[in-house]
């Protein structure tokens, strides 16, 4: 499949959003400054002010990362013995619970929201379940109220995994709001980013608490220790990079929506290929270019696709190949289970290509992506 090649600088899905440079040089300055470096600093604290405000929530838990936001959560929640989650989500999902000595179950997805599939997880529970993770997969919400009444009347723990949701709703309430807590990501890669960071959410005094006293090693006070925990604290560097893009971020929504339109509108004509689709009614960070290659259609195999989008230098990724019941730590049970069956997670995952938006995309990249999609496609 020769396609020739377009003059297009690399371009990676999920490249960094920023803000304002004046006004980071500015902040990392004041750190400086103030000689406070980490150990819930003023701009750490700023941060969580600002986040709970946005999402209406009564407590914010700034950390270093998404991951750490999903061990301290589910600690602070009191999870063990075996947890219900989506196969088709990032590892750390499944990792932050197997690290854990929590056994991750692999519940199946809904074609089409490709999100958990609340009927399958009924199916799943057992005497050894203790609560559920779902995962708001693209910004789109997890069925939500679903999952809360499983939760209630299985007498479960409801945590979100909300690390590509941010900025998003449901029924006009703020992703964030939903289950005992809720966590974010601020990867680099995700709509809102301090380098490296992350945030658990919760309505409920006594897991913020505690998840607070996770993230600092158990401290209460200054020497004072009454838990186990971990060093999950996020510094004053990555506080202020993530206040600095919070505050364009009605320019990275603005930018993704008309992004997202314009790859909508070249790629429609194209045989073979759909975008994921978002509710226009809810609030979206537009963050995920979104498509789903049908081979029988195009005659083109979804990798081949990819590795001709490599080699123009347009870093498309295949999200979340091939499924976390199949990869190295999982595909196989030391317990002697065996491999669940998920065929919706496995026909989704074989045919999802995710394409480059953001702020550092521009409408003529993706003119040309759309038009070498089109020519490998048509050939």
């Amino acid at each position: 499949m020769d396609c020739g090649k377009y003059p297009i600088e690399i371009l990676h899905v999920g490249k960094p959003n920023i803000g304002s440079r004046d006004a980071f040089f500015k902040r990392i300055s004041q750190i400086l400054d103030n000689r406070i470096l980490t150990n819930n600093g003023p701009f750490v604290q700023e941060l969580e002010s600002r986040l709970s405000r946005i999402l209406g929530v009564k407590h914010c838990v700034a950390v270093c990362n998404g991951t750490m936001a999903l061990e301290i959560a589910i600690r602070a929640l009191g999870m063990e013995g075996e947890v219900i989650l989506p196969s088709f989500t990032f590892i750390s999902t499944a990792h932050a619970l197997e690290w854990q000595g929590i056994t991750p179950v692999f519940c199946d997805i809904d074609p089409d929201t490709h999100n958990l599939d609340p009927q399958k997880v009924e199916e799943l529970i057992t005497e050894k379940t203790t609560g559920i993770i779902g995962v708001h997969l693209w910004g789109r919400p997890c069925a939500p109220e679903a999952l809360e009444e499983i939760a209630r009347h299985r007498g479960l723990t409801l945590l979100f995994d909300a690390a590509h949701a941010f900025a998003c709703s449901y029924k006009n309430r703020m992703i964030g709001n939903f289950g005992d807590a809720e966590i974010f990501s601020f990867h680099a890669t995700k709509f809102l980013n301090s380098a490296e960071g992350g945030a658990i959410v919760t309505n409920n005094d006594g897991i913020a608490e505690k998840a607070r006293q996770i993230r600092n090693m158990g401290f209460v006070d200054y020497d004072k220790v009454i838990s186990n925990g971990v060093n999950g604290k996020m510094n004053e560097l990555c506080a202020a990079l993530g206040l600095t893009n919070l505050e364009s971020i009605d320019d990275f929504k603005e930018v993704n929506c008309q992004n997202y339109n314009q790859y909508k509108k070249e790629l429609a004509h194209i045989q073979g290929i759909s975008i994921v689709e978002y509710n226009a009614e809810e609030k979206n960070n537009w963050q995920y270019i979104v498509t789903m290659l049908d081979e029988k259609k195009t005659g083109v195999q979804r990798d081949k696709l990819i590795t001709l989008l490599h080699e123009n230098g347009i870093l498309a990724r295949r999200y979340f190949w091939p499924g976390c019941h199949k990869m190295e730590p999982y595909c196989y049970k030391k317990k002697e289970k065996l491999q669940p069956s998920l065929p919706e997670t496995e026909k989704i995952a074989r045919i999802i290509v995710v394409l480059p938006t953001g702020t550092a995309t521009l409408q003529s990249d993706i003119s040309d992506i759309c038009r070498l999609i089109n020519k490998a496609l048509c050939n």
